[in-house]
């Protein structure tokens, strides 16, 4: 008698990375088109409908998700919950605050639950990033859990900082660009810790798995 091994989610590092920089992306390019139409004179309403289009998106993501993929992801899920709910705050008291707000609240969050799975020996980015990372070592994975936990703090610390000091166009073109970026980047000069720890990267090029090795972005 033979065994067949589980069958793993599907995976496509495109779609993943669409679904993760989609909403965000729409949520800028929105709030730059309102502000041109409007006029610089209006803020409010350019970021009112900004963020509308923000929180449509993520919910589309999350379906296309569903769909495409046959799942959510856990970090998909709390974004677009968190986009929802400070979204609405942010339209209905016209305080853009809320949805700045909303990344230090999901970096922290992140940070906290791998730091416990990491001191319980027990490395909670696993059931996460399982299909981008075959192969991977117990101590591969509680490297990895601690490193990505450490730059969240990092980005929670950054968020707070750039809120406070930048205005909310510079704080959202940061956001936009240079968090992604930087994220990918932070990805990227994880690998040759994870090929010393029993990576394999398959017949797929490394960079599909991109979407798969990101933070949220929301």
């Amino acid at each position: 008698m033979t065994t067949s091994t589980p069958a793993k989610p599907p995976h496509n590092g495109t779609l993943s990375l669409a679904l993760d920089f989609g909403p965000l992306l729409v949520f800028f390019l929105t709030y730059k088109g309102a502000g041109w139409i409007w006029g610089p004179g209006n803020p409010i309403t350019a970021m009112t409908f900004g963020t509308a289009a923000f929180m449509a998106s993520i919910v589309i993501a999350v379906i296309v998700s569903k769909v495409k993929l046959g799942r959510v992801s856990p970090m998909l899920w709390l974004s677009a919950l968190l986009i929802l709910f400070f979204g609405g705050l942010t339209i209905y008291f016209h305080d853009q605050s809320f949805i700045q707000i909303k990344p230090t609240i999901i970096y922290a969050f992140f940070a906290l639950m791998l730091f416990a799975g990491w001191l319980r020996g027990k490395p909670l980015l696993q059931y996460l990033l399982q299909a981008a990372y075959d192969g991977l070592t117990h101590e591969g994975w509680m490297k990895l859990s601690r490193n990505w936990a450490l730059f969240f703090v990092a980005m929670a610390v950054a968020n707070e900082v750039m809120r406070r000091s930048m205005s909310f166009d510079t704080w959202l073109a940061v956001k936009v660009w240079g968090v992604t970026i930087v994220s990918v980047v932070f990805a990227g000069a994880n690998l040759p810790m994870l090929l010393r720890h029993g990576l394999t990267l398959g017949d797929e090029p490394a960079s599909d798995d991109v979407g798969e090795t990101t933070p949220p972005q929301g």
